[in-house]
């Protein structure tokens, strides 16, 4: 990890109506690091990820990646730029195979255009079948081995999280966001993905921003943690200073996770 930032956000802002989900929120997330976004449900956390890809665009305030300013940007502008993401509920193709799902989070950045596709001129053709085998390679580096030509809805529910996973690497992001990860998985699975998130940083060289609810995972993975209450940022730090945050404690953590580690 270093203290270079490749994600900030400044006084970050999102009103619905008269509903303030995100309150001026400043947040930093360092280059090479893992870093845990927590909080109660209706903390703000999804809308907050949202703003960091282009869902939602802010009421005020900014978001800053690579030291360029995107706020405002359409979510295909933060893909190319290099924010892959995954979501809270999932939202894959699912009358479509694996690996037709990891090869529509390619598209960003293939470089054929219609007319070569509808030629099938021999640089396009070339162009599929490398996309198809890193595709391949992307489902078995994510534990979907041999899971090629199954359809989406037909796989489990922690292969369909394995396989969001996947679509977003095939982003080739600098940045990835997973929203929830662990969500219904068996606590097998859930310590199987926490060490997958820890080799996504050594083996791939990225920076990982998770919301997750699961104390042993975020405890277990990251660098820092940020709290967020009612929409505010009410406490940052490592893990063991978040352990030992009284505000935090109180409003979302509870005597039994402080023991956690």
């Amino acid at each position: 990890m270093t203290d270079e930032a490749l994600l900030q956000t400044l006084a970050l802002r999102k009103e619905f109506g008269g509903l303030v989900a995100v309150d001026n929120v400043d947040f930093t997330v360092p280059a090479g690091s893992i870093v845990s976004l927590i909080g109660p449900n209706g903390a703000g956390k999804t809308t907050f990820f949202n703003m960091l890809t282009g869902v939602y665009k802010p009421t005020a305030g900014r978001v800053v990646f690579e030291g360029k300013d995107m706020t405002g940007s359409p979510p295909h502008a933060y893909t190319h730029r290099g924010i892959g993401r995954t979501f809270q509920n999932i939202r894959l193709f699912q009358n479509m195979t694996a690996l037709e799902n990891v090869l529509v989070g390619m598209h960003t950045r293939l470089k054929g255009n219609l007319f070569e596709a509808i030629a099938r001129t021999p640089r396009i053709r070339r162009e599929e079948q490398v996309a198809r085998a890193r595709a391949s390679e992307l489902l078995a580096y994510c534990g979907l081995h041999r899971k090629e030509e199954h359809v989406g809805r037909n796989l489990s529910y922690g292969d369909q999280r394995r396989l969001e996973v996947a679509r977003a690497l095939a982003t080739e992001p600098k940045l990835l966001l997973l929203d929830e990860p662990t969500a219904g998985m068996n606590p097998q699975e859930t310590v199987e993905f926490t060490a997958f998130v820890g080799r996504l940083r050594t083996e791939r060289a990225l920076t990982v921003l998770l919301i997750e609810h699961d104390m042993r995972v975020v405890m277990g993975v990251s660098d820092r943690v940020t709290v967020l209450d009612y929409g505010e940022k009410i406490a940052e730090g490592t893990p063991g200073d978040i352990q030992k945050n009284d505000r935090v404690i109180e409003a979302y953590l509870g005597s039994a996770a402080v023991s956690l580690s």
